[in-house]
């Protein structure tokens, strides 16, 4: 097969996107392949000032990059996996999950802990009462609101930088984050800012959004050398987690407008999923897991999802789908 001069990667043009792209890039050139990074603006980079939820959905994030590779103006795609639809546009395919980071949240403080919370099994056991905390995630919001109802919840947009310059800069006392962010900002030299206080959240406190940690490459179906490229990169055990969390998600028809997470994980030849959803003022939250062999990603996530409809799943949706339609 003849070698193409280069490989167009386009990605958003955040700190964290360029460098989720540039680790793809370099990962190829690795392989034999001359990469180029094209960054894009899209539709979630220019409404920054909205949150998910009234910018109408993940695909914000994507759309404008799946045109231009649709177009045939870039080869492939690197997209944070969480942010990926769950249905594709016609002509184009998942191609390839690299290895994954860690799927978890992460709550950074401005202060270190209170006394005696170092020994707490919780982090949020290091707030103040009433401790104002910054997110953009209806999933971590009514998470934390299910554990701390005293917190005060303001919503936070932008880039993840910008999210942590916010820290320090604003009257915040928290903020929650994706971990996998964070790694790939501090190896791209990106240090977190001066006096912050990092905890990770368990998946049995925060349940993380579905593909969260996860690299998503995207390409043309009809475009053999580019798949085979990104196929190169591919993580089993990676796709097979992501697969259950996604058909998890599917099942339930949510997105980032619901307060959705799933998180698999694979030990010993076995696919053990967490699957979680929550109203958003946090009083009702479901959260059940399931395991099953490997090769049957899919069927566990929708089994798990007809288990956390069984189990009340489907009065929060109800309650979901009620405040939608009146907002």
């Amino acid at each position: 097969m003849l070698q193409k001069a280069t490989i167009r990667v386009g990605t958003r043009g955040s700190p964290l996107a360029l460098a989720q792209a540039r680790f793809v890039g370099e990962s190829l050139g690795e392989r034999g392949f001359k990469v180029e990074i094209c960054p894009i603006r899209t539709t979630g980079d220019r409404i920054s000032s909205l949150s998910l939820p009234q910018a109408q959905g993940k695909g914000v994030f994507v759309k404008e990059i799946e045109e231009a590779l649709l177009r045939g103006e870039v080869d492939l795609a690197v997209h944070s996996l969480k942010d990926l639809p769950t249905e594709l546009p016609d002509g184009l395919c998942l191609a390839s999950i690299p290895p994954r980071e860690s799927p978890l949240d992460v709550i950074l403080l401005c202060q270190p802990p209170l006394a005696g919370a170092e020994a707490s099994s919780s982090p949020l056991d290091s707030l103040p009462s009433a401790a104002r905390v910054g997110t953009s995630s209806l999933r971590r919001a009514a998470q934390l609101l299910h554990l701390r109802p005293d917190l005060d919840i303001l919503p936070l947009r932008g880039n993840l930088d910008t999210r942590l310059r916010k820290l320090h800069s604003t009257s915040l006392d928290a903020i929650v984050v994706a971990a996998a962010g964070l790694n790939r900002l501090e190896a791209a030299c990106v240090s977190l800012p001066e006096h912050t206080h990092a905890h990770t959240l368990s998946a049995d406190l925060c349940t993380p959004a579905a593909g969260q940690g996860a690299l998503a490459i995207e390409a043309r179906t009809d475009d053999a050398f580019d798949c085979r490229a990104a196929r190169a990169l591919e993580d089993a055990s990676a796709r097979r987690c992501v697969e259950a969390e996604r058909s998890f998600l599917q099942a339930l028809g949510g997105g980032c407008r619901l307060p959705i997470g799933a998180l698999a994980e694979e030990r010993s030849g076995s696919l053990t999923l967490t699957g979680m959803i929550c109203s958003i003022d946090g009083k009702a939250l479901v959260r059940r897991k399931l395991s099953a062999e490997v090769t049957q990603p899919t069927p566990l996530g929708v089994r798990l999802a007809d288990n956390v409809i069984a189990a009340g799943g489907a009065e929060i949706m109800r309650s979901l789908d009620g405040r939608a339609a009146g907002s």
